[in-house]
């Protein structure tokens, strides 16, 4: 069930709990494997401080996106036109007309 208070869809929210619940669990596993409490304590230090910057850069992210969303950009011309001078396509060519190497070309 949904909290009132999380929206339905929240991936980075997801990602960040998992991270969460990581930081707690491996100086958990860490310690029960030998390692001493001040190893499991650096490794807790520095997971949690990497939680925190994609914590950061997951919500820009997601800012951004929906910035994006709401910003209708302008209508494009027709992808064929490309501007005065350039190329356009493939059969653009001015006196070619066609790729028989028995034909002379301009």
């Amino acid at each position: 069930m949904q909290s009132a208070g999380r929206p339905a869809d929240d991936p980075a929210g997801d990602v960040v709990r998992w991270a969460a619940f990581s930081c707690l669990l491996v100086p958990v596993v860490l310690v029960v494997y030998g390692t001493s409490f001040g190893g499991a304590a650096v490794a807790t230090l520095g997971l949690l401080a990497v939680t925190a910057a994609c914590r950061i850069l997951l919500r820009h992210s997601e800012r951004t996106r929906q910035a994006e969303v709401r910003v209708r950009p302008e209508p494009r011309e027709a992808p064929g036109h490309r501007g005065r001078h350039s190329r356009g396509g493939a059969g653009n060519r001015r006196g070619c007309q066609g790729s028989d190497p028995a034909r002379p070309h301009d």
